[in-house]
């Protein structure tokens, strides 16, 4: 997710290719894969090893894999045919001690968690390796002021989330939005507006892309996205909240 300010855009950095020709062929692979599944090929962004589709989501290869594999969900804001199974009921996010030096991020990731268990889902949020867990995603520290996840694979959510320490100079509800996006992509949704991402990051219309695979419109759910209609828009202004829209809680209690 990146920094909506007034209508500036902040850019990605340059691209990176993979080290080793084991990751080269196993991104080769996964870039592939979204290829198949719908995903456009100018949405599709190596950086530092590691492959990306709507700028800050990471697709690992187990996760390519299963998109190309038929859903059995019922097309029911926007998800990845790939949740969250019922085996998983508390997740344990688990800040790294540089996360936990910045106050803002730091207090940013207990109102994210807050705000998925008032929701009253199958699924809970702790912070810590607590008592419990039956999945855990590590929270760390990026550069910039933006943040990066991945998406749902076996039945798991994404293993991490990379919060930009950029933030730390924005307001807590502002880091409580970002890592709420970030949240909402590792167990499975897509941003609002994929298929025109200039809605809430200004500059020229971009398509994620659809394919019927990648991007399932939930049901009860707007088709069409607004600035500030979700937390999952694609780019963030600096006049966040932090809070659930009225659509976000009936994706998130529609699915989980």
């Amino acid at each position: 997710m990146f920094k909506r300010a007034a209508v500036l855009v902040v850019s990605c950095g340059a691209l990176l290719s993979g080290c080793g020709t084991d990751l080269q062929t196993e991104n080769e692979e996964i870039v592939a894969n979204l290829i198949e599944a719908g995903f456009p090929a100018s949405d599709i962004l190596v950086a530092d090893g590691a492959v990306y589709v709507g700028r800050d989501g990471h697709v690992s290869l187990e996760a390519s894999r299963e998109m190309l594999q038929p859903s059995t969900e019922s097309a029911e804001q926007y998800k990845t045919t790939n949740l969250v199974g019922t085996s998983v009921t508390k997740i344990c996010v688990v800040p790294t001690t540089q996360f936990n030096s910045y106050s803002r991020l730091s207090a940013g990731l207990d109102l994210a968690i807050a705000n998925y268990n008032a929701l009253g889902l199958r699924i809970t949020f702790a912070r810590g390796a607590v008592s419990g867990c039956t999945a855990t995603i590590a929270a760390k520290t990026s550069s910039g002021a933006g943040g990066s996840a991945g998406f749902p694979s076996g039945g798991k959510p994404y293993g991490t989330i990379n919060i930009g320490t950029g933030l730390q100079s924005y307001s807590e509800d502002v880091n409580e939005h970002v890592i709420t996006h970030e949240l909402g992509h590792t167990i499975g949704f897509r941003h609002s507006d994929y298929y025109n991402r200039s809605i809430s990051c200004g500059g020229t219309a971009s398509n994620e892309g659809d394919a019927s695979v990648g991007a399932i419109l939930i049901s009860g759910t707007p088709s069409t996205a607004t600035v500030g209609g979700s937390i999952m828009n694609s780019c963030f202004r600096s006049t966040e909240t932090g809070e659930w829209t009225s659509s976000d809680k009936t994706a998130l209690n529609a699915l989980y």
